[in-house]
């Protein structure tokens, strides 16, 4: 198969946008002995793609020119690792590629066994690639720091969620509403309706007063807000916030960490907390299974194929996406 030459989107340095894709012939990826090979069937695009291309972790990412992008995926195996042990060819996966190599948006790519999970027949590609980085976000964030929990048990929990119509926040939502919670979202005027539809109890315009005031409808105080959103001072949240209220920034900047080191050194009951998921398989099993029994959907805001992802790359700088953007090779 080393021969064969493939279909493959790259960018061979720092900034360029969409304009700054490549459409390029690789070789089909040689699988190391703990990857499997797959025939990509769709790759689902997420902010932090283009934000490593602008330079957001330069010099750690990506770790090498020219780079493929792309990391979460679903696809066949076509080949497997010698010491690969859950899969075999013609089983249908979900993966998450590393962001320091990439090679999403591709014909074909390999990828770690150890992020990889079986998928079903009734979930699609497109609704399984979605899943890996906003599905992972949203589901650690909430079972994490906002102390979720999806089987409905424990105490109500009054859940803010913005940018709720975006491919984190659409997770967030309905994810949200498995556990014992009251969800006020916010999203702009097109989506308010979307949003209700994942199960928000209340929607806020972000645009009105009330709605860049955080404020809920009802009167309620959060207990966590899940903040995907950006630009949104402290000084916006902290009188939104019940007593020992977090806010749990999805896409943290500077200003977000020395906000979290002032509120531990004062020792505020009310926190920031800056947060990165772990991308762990078995809690990817959690969304996929999700998905398979009905409780979790991929809303998908647009397919383009492989040959116009550079439409799909504008479309996610452009940021207004409602759910994810899919590239189908």
């Amino acid at each position: 198969m080393a021969a064969k030459l493939i279909h493959a989107v790259q960018y061979d340095g720092y900034g360029g946008g969409a304009a700054a894709l490549k459409h390029v012939e690789v070789p089909v990826p040689t699988p190391k002995k703990n990857e499997v090979l797959l025939k990509v069937e769709a790759v689902s695009l997420n902010p932090v793609d283009w934000k490593i291309q602008k330079g957001i972790m330069r010099p750690i990412l990506p770790r090498k020119f020219p780079y493929i992008p792309g990391t979460d995926l679903a696809g066949e195996v076509v080949a497997v690792g010698a010491e690969v042990k859950n899969f075999k060819a013609g089983d249908k996966v979900v993966t998450k590629l590393s962001f320091e190599y990439g090679g999403g948006l591709a014909e074909f790519a390999v990828a770690s066994e150890s992020l990889t999970v079986a998928r079903p027949t009734e979930v699609s590609a497109a609704e399984g690639s979605g899943l890996p980085v906003a599905g992972l976000t949203a589901l650690e964030a909430l079972t994490g720091p906002a102390g979720v929990n999806l089987d409905g048990s424990g105490e109500l929990k009054n859940i803010l969620i913005t940018a709720a119509s975006g491919g984190v926040g659409h997770y967030a939502v309905q994810l949200a509403k498995l556990g014992n919670t009251h969800v006020t979202a916010t999203s702009g005027a097109r989506n308010i309706d979307f949003v209700k539809s994942l199960g928000a109890d209340e929607v806020l315009d972000y645009k009105t007063p009330d709605g860049a005031a955080l404020k809920s409808p009802s009167g309620k105080k959060y207990d966590a807000v899940i903040h995907g959103a950006t630009g949104i001072p402290w000084s916006t949240f902290e009188p939104n916030l019940a007593a020992n209220g977090k806010v749990i920034d999805l896409t943290p900047g500077p200003g977000a960490f020395l906000t979290y080191a002032v509120k531990k050194l004062t020792f505020s009951k009310k926190q920031l907390v800056p947060f990165f998921s772990p991308i762990k398989r078995e809690k990817l099993e959690v969304l996929v299974k999700l998905v398979k029994d009905g409780k979790l959907k991929t809303h998908i805001d647009s397919k383009h194929p492989l040959s116009k992802a550079e439409d799909a790359w504008a479309k996610s700088i452009d940021g207004h996406a409602t759910g994810k953007i899919i590239v189908e090779p």
